[in-house]
């Protein structure tokens, strides 16, 4: 396994489709990343030489890209502030319920959970 700014790349994979394990990138940023590089997008990661790897790794970190770890801090971060100046969106995180405007009385199962039943007594006799 080839190992990008910390991620372990599958082996197997054609190098387009690889780079997108790393959390940040995606097909269209793999796409920028190889054309700046120079390589081929049909190669497959296993037959990469070190320099390649090289060329592949200061090619994400010199374009300024927010991957892996700076990137989930930030994202992070951005929550952390909403919810602390209490804005619709930062209550909505707290609550565990969909931020973007989505209907909440079906649905949202996968923000809410699982469901919880609330059972009613039947008034005895």
């Amino acid at each position: 396994m080839a190992r990008l700014i910390g991620v372990e790349i599958p082996d197997g994979k054609k190098l387009l489709y690889a780079l997108p394990y790393i959390y940040g990138i995606g097909l269209s940023r793999s796409r920028e990343i190889i054309e700046a590089t120079g390589l081929n997008p049909d190669d497959r990661v296993h037959t990469l030489k070190e320099d390649a790897l090289n060329k592949l790794t200061e090619a994400i970190t010199h374009a300024t890209y927010h991957v892996e770890g700076d990137l989930r801090r930030e994202i992070i971060g951005n929550i952390k502030r909403l919810q602390s100046i209490r804005c619709y969106r930062g209550l909505r995180h707290m609550r565990g319920l969909p931020v973007r405007g989505q209907r909440t009385s079906t649905n949202a199962r996968t923000r809410k959970g699982k469901r919880k039943t609330v059972g009613v007594k039947s008034a005895e006799k």
